[in-house]
């Protein structure tokens, strides 16, 4: 029962996050800078090292937690080149027509189509990213009730660092489900399923306990799925339209954020 109660606090963390990603308004480019940021270094300093600790065999030379982690990585991108995710982006170089030739000179074929330029209309991708956070969320309470199983100071431990993480599970699941054109009706649906993930988790540990290598293997596609994400999509769309030092400033606060929060949750 300890640990359901550690997860309600983890629920209530992850609604938190999602509050101040709903209330930022027109700085959104802000906000997925940050958490763009928040995305790397759960990747680096928390997804990663936990999947090397639990799934540390190798395959020909390389531990099966970095395999999964090019898997995971290289399944959203084709799953992103299938789609034609930055068909948008192509389009803005494909489309100019210079048949006519208007008062200033020529016309173009395409329009910008406001701050969700270039991934608006693919809201496929951003429920699938978001169902991704939520199976995280879940996991993370797994991990609570499998620690606290093993042992009170160890499930104290865990149970600190997946409370402080999770207010950004709850920033990244609303604002991803928005930057890809859903609702915001969906987003707080979405926010809400990822908020329960985790106390859903933790009483499932109450029935069964999940294998170590298991949760190894998935831990590291989940960090090759997000590391894609942050990278190839989020920073992009964060910088195309307010190129400035502030959002790199904000991406380096939110990798910085979650050293901190590793390091203080050790």
């Amino acid at each position: 029962m300890t640990a359901i109660l550690v997860a309600a606090g983890a629920f209530l963390m992850t609604l938190i996050g999602g509050w101040v990603a709903q209330r930022t308004g027109d700085r959104r480019h802000l906000v997925l800078g940050f958490a763009a940021g928040l995305m790397l270094g759960v990747v680096a300093f928390d997804l990663l090292p936990e999947a090397l600790d639990q799934a540390p065999e190798e395959v020909h030379g390389v531990p099966q937690a970095l395999l999964m982690f090019a898997a995971g990585f290289l399944t959203i991108h084709i799953i992103e080149r299938a789609v034609a995710i930055h068909r948008g982006h192509e389009e803005e170089y494909a489309e100019h027509t210079h048949g006519q030739r208007p008062a200033h000179g020529h016309a173009h074929g395409h329009a910008h189509g406001g701050p969700q330029r270039g991934v608006n209309g693919h809201q496929g991708v951003g429920l699938t990213a978001a169902l991704a956070l939520v199976g995280h969320s879940l996991m993370d309470g797994f991990a609570i009730g499998a620690a606290f199983q093993a042992g009170t100071t160890v499930g104290t431990v865990v149970a600190i660092a997946v409370v402080a993480h999770d207010f950004a599970d709850g920033f990244n699941t609303y604002t991803i489900t928005r930057l890809y054109g859903n609702n915001k009706r969906r987003a707080l649906a979405l926010l809400v399923a990822d908020a329960l993930a985790p106390v859903t988790g933790a009483a499932i540990t109450l029935l069964f306990t999940i294998s170590e290598h298991l949760l190894g293997l998935y831990l590291g596609f989940f960090a090759g799925f997000l590391l894609y994400l942050a990278t190839s999509d989020i920073l992009p769309e964060a910088h195309s339209p307010h190129p400035s030092r502030t959002t790199l400033l904000c991406t380096l606060g939110g990798v910085g954020f979650m050293w901190l929060v590793i390091g203080f949750a050790a």
